[in-house]
């Protein structure tokens, strides 16, 4: 059985719902959320969980077998950025405290497309050296600070670490309002019946939709094996808001400014992984699914 914690926020519950896709069991664990999206209800255990209690974290492995963890929860940073790397570090040491206890076969934890940010190669690929930088945002900074304690942390225990450097995704579950993809909140406004603004033609950069990082994420999971320790997820290619207009039927207007974007070389030599969705497909699965669903 696989456990994934914050298994129903948006790439967790995708994340789950490819892993039962492979014919794994598997358990998800969620602190506040108990409303399933309706690919997962009655498919997966939910589990009530504070990962923040050690106690209660360990538990489970006298109710599971485990083999294999998918660490993924978090929590949004308020106006205290120690009560947030303090919450979130204390979730991360208990997942890791779990995979030892455990004898999991493998850890895979979530870092981030963000790691990159200052280094001026494109596209962005795992052998670049993580340049000193000033971070945008508190969840990037602990992001980074991810990859080092796992990996040290399962040095010599014989579980293997997974660092996941998920790229910029979006999709069904993500906050419709959300500040971090202009996507959701555009198909809002477009479903108010306003008028968005016109999207930059030449605006663009990494993007990835989540079902596919959902599956690139359990491929890395339960792959055979692997050659590396840090694998690039998200869709391999720079994606043009002009595709996204195309999809949305809305207007352009000239401009923009290309993002670099992730290298997905690696995982797809080792898994097999390219995306499912290009972004017309994508922007049609989407908009069906928020014609049913609130997000």
């Amino acid at each position: 059985m696989i456990l994934v914690t914050g298994g129903l926020g948006m790439i967790g519950a995708h994340t789950a719902h490819a892993l039962l896709d492979l014919g794994q069991e598997v358990v998800v664990t969620s602190y506040r959320r108990t409303d399933l999206p309706s690919f997962l209800d009655g498919k997966v255990i939910v589990e009530q969980l504070d990962v923040t209690d050690r106690d209660a974290f360990l538990a489970l492995g006298e109710r599971y077998d485990v083999s294999d963890i998918v660490h993924l929860a978090g929590t949004i940073p308020g106006d205290d950025p120690v009560a947030y790397f303090r919450t979130d570090t204390t979730g991360l040491l208990n997942a890791l405290d779990a995979a030892r206890a455990w004898g999991v076969r493998r850890f895979a934890v979530a870092s981030s497309i963000g790691v990159y940010i200052g280094q001026d190669e494109s596209p962005w690929h795992e052998g670049l050296a993580l340049p000193d930088a000033d971070l945008p945002h508190l969840i990037v900074a602990f992001k980074k600070a991810v990859e080092p304690l796992t990996t040290h942390a399962l040095r010599g225990s014989g579980v293997q670490p997974v660092i996941l450097r998920i790229g910029s995704t979006w999709g069904p579950l993500m906050d419709p309002e959300s500040v971090f993809n202009f996507i959701p909140p555009y198909v809002s406004a477009l479903q108010r019946g306003g008028q968005p603004a016109p999207l930059h033609a030449d605006e663009g950069g990494d993007s990835c939709y989540a079902p596919d990082t959902g599956r690139a994420i359990a491929l890395l999971t339960t792959a055979e094996t692997l050659n590396h320790t840090i694998y690039n997820v998200s869709s391999g290619r720079p994606t043009m808001q002009r595709e996204f207009a195309d999809a949305l039927g809305v207007g352009t207007v000239p401009g923009g400014q290309l993002s670099p974007h992730l290298d997905i070389s690696r995982l797809t030599a080792d898994t097999g992984f390219t995306p499912d969705y290009n972004p017309a497909e994508a922007v049609a699965h989407y908009m069906t699914w928020r014609s049913e669903n609130t997000r």
